[in-house]
């Protein structure tokens, strides 16, 4: 990878490389290691950290309280934030509304929500998949109706993270009903504190509260939180699905696990020996590193390709599929590595996957692996993804 990268990119990885080393908390790192749920507070906490730095939106531009940083120095900050174990940043602010409320929001709209954004003081979550329109969201059947200078808004959502932590919500919601299915939807901000709002939590097969549904029921949002122009919604919700997708293969999340795969791999014993000189293992754990790393070389590739920053759909949904497919790889090989350390983990929503006879790398390892199992799912399933790339590359 480093034949890619410029001196600049050299010296830009060793500031972000000592940033780190004198910033970051070893307990915040201990935890992102370890669970894959992180209290609010912890992610808060790095998150003000980085805006002290002016770093607290890094795929941003500088107009709007970014950092103005290339692809190339996203993608280093990203790598080694996540070689250090840093917690990861609230995508939903950072990396989805806030891209569509700068660029097609109203300067009202840029001045209310992008500060609070960037200094995360408040925090987001995504209401858009509904019961019977997960993956096609242009089934969605949540209304809102204008009554004055408010929307009235009823339905409900599903699958929605965070949303008992939040602050608002990005809502697409169905403004016309006699459109054809995308024309007629509209892209809504709503404070989570509206009268008429109420969340039940759906806990995971790892025993973590990230999932949520929400009914709305008469939910009255100004019309002033309309983003863009009404019954365009599907544009502003394809755009902002570009930046999630480009963001879920977690590239450099994944080499993380690769190199605590390689610590269990030193560390279990099999027959007497570390299971890294097993054969069978050993070819399994390279065919993996193999795959991880074609993937990192593709998306550095896509990023220093101009046409990726303009139209990067297909090559957003070429990473998440495949990035997906490789997260999943690397956890199952972990798990297999754990052998029957694994056995005694139940899911009890206490954060913890510790088992009897597992070295303290083990620690969060099989959490890991059963929220990951959805990672071919969320953002778009691996299926909708393989239907995009049919539709834009080869026009069937």
């Amino acid at each position: 990878m480093d034949a890619y990268l410029s001196p600049a990119d050299h010296a830009f990885r060793q500031e972000v490389k000592t940033f780190l080393r004198d910033h970051l908390p070893p307990r915040l790192a201990r935890q992102q290691r370890s669970h894959s749920h992180l209290p609010k507070e912890d992610v808060v906490a790095w998150h003000q950290i980085l805006h002290r730095h002016g770093w607290g939106a890094p795929s941003w531009p500088k107009e709007h309280g970014g950092t103005g940083w290339t692809p190339v120095q996203r993608f280093i900050f990203e790598d080694e934030c996540a070689l250090a174990d840093a917690p990861l940043l609230s995508m939903f602010g950072i990396n989805m509304v806030g891209p569509v409320i700068y660029t097609f929001g109203t300067e009202a709209q840029k001045r209310r929500f992008l500060p609070p954004i960037v200094a995360m003081t408040e925090h987001w979550c995504q209401g858009y998949s509904e019961p019977g329109a997960g993956s096609d969201l242009a089934g969605l059947r949540t209304r809102a109706e204008v009554d004055g200078d408010h929307y009235v808004v009823n339905g409900s959502k599903i699958w929605t993270s965070e949303a008992h932590k939040a602050d608002w919500l990005f809502c697409l919601v169905r403004t016309d009903p006699q459109a054809k299915q995308q024309r007629g939807i509209s892209f809504l901000l709503i404070d989570m504190k509206t009268p008429g709002i109420t969340v039940r939590p759906i806990v995971s097969i790892d025993g973590g509260h990230t999932l949520n549904e929400v009914f709305f029921d008469g939910v009255r949002v100004p019309c002033e939180n309309l983003v863009g122009e009404e019954n365009k919604g599907w544009t502003y919700a394809k755009f902002l699905l570009g930046h999630e997708r480009s963001a879920t293969p977690e590239v450099s999340r994944t080499k993380r696990r690769m190199v605590l795969l390689r610590e269990l791999a030193a560390t279990m014993q099999v027959h007497g020996r570390p299971l890294a000189e097993d054969p069978h293992f050993a070819l399994r754990l390279a065919g993996a590193q193999v795959e991880l790393d074609a993937l990192e070389l593709t998306n550095l590739r896509l990023l220093l390709d101009d046409a990726y920053e303009g139209d990067g759909m297909a090559a957003a949904s070429m990473m998440k599929l495949r990035g997906s497919e490789v997260m999943q790889l690397v956890t199952e090989l972990t798990l297999d590595a754990m052998g029957p350390a694994v056995m005694p983990y139940e899911g009890a929503g206490d954060g913890s996957s510790q088992t009897p006879g597992a070295p303290d790398v083990a620690l969060g390892r099989v959490e890991d692996y059963f929220l990951r199992r959805a990672a071919t799912i969320y953002a778009g399933s691996s299926e909708t993804q393989r239907n995009i790339l049919a539709k834009l590359i080869f026009g069937t």
